[in-house]
């Protein structure tokens, strides 16, 4: 699986992009800390809760909060989130479900490793794996999803039941490995997460101090 630290540094980035004005060390931190959750599930997996890439990769987790939370602040005289934390919470949640989409899962649904995002309703692995292109020859060329039949393709490794993603906790063979950065883009994209936070900081500060000087 990915490492969780590109999990927490795509989390970070996203918060960056899209808290706005509830920019700040608090709701960062939530961000990227929500965005570290679904690889939780490599604990729950040894226990016999679910597996690894699966019990907390379900696609349905991230539906299900986004429902809870649009019920909350869309229906109804008052909202409870609004109430208790106002306009400042409401962003922070809904930034947070899709950090735990957007960088909590899709990482590992991207990569050959694979997630069960179905389950619990499947517990098959998808790898949505592959390449797009423009070829003089083939012209558009995309290897990500295949069709067949009608139906939209994607890769699989196999099941929970035959199919192991190793991880620090459950590992293949003996070798323990705490993958931390695997490669020169995971490489800047974690420093691109570092670099930005104290830079967006920095920018909100300066915007402030230029409004209060008018």
């Amino acid at each position: 699986m990915p490492p969780t630290l590109l999990n927490v540094a795509a989390g970070t980035l996203l918060g960056v992009a899209l808290l706005g004005a509830a920019f700040d060390r608090r709701s960062i931190a939530v961000v990227a800390l929500v965005a570290a959750l679904p690889d939780l599930d490599a604990v729950l997996g040894p226990v016999g809760i679910g597996a690894a890439n699966a019990t907390l990769h379900s696609v349905f987790l991230p539906i299900g909060a986004a429902a809870l939370l649009y019920y909350d602040t869309a229906y109804g005289d008052r909202s409870w989130l609004a109430d208790r934390y106002g306009w400042y919470g409401v962003r922070v949640a809904w930034v947070a479900v899709a950090a735990y989409a957007v960088a909590g899962i899709a990482p590992d649904l991207f990569s050959p490793e694979s997630a069960a995002f179905l389950y619990p309703l499947s517990d098959r692995y998808y790898a949505v794996t592959g390449g797009f292109l423009l070829s003089t020859q083939e012209g558009i060329v995309q290897t990500y999803v295949g069709v067949g039949d009608g139906w939209i393709e994607l890769a699989t490794p196999g099941t929970i039941e035959t199919h192991h993603v190793d991880t620090w906790i459950d590992p293949a063979g003996e070798e323990r490995r705490l993958r931390l950065v695997e490669s020169g883009w995971q490489a800047v994209l974690v420093v691109t997460a570092a670099v930005a936070v104290p830079v967006k900081g920095l920018v909100e500060r300066g915007d402030r101090a230029a409004l209060g000087g008018r």
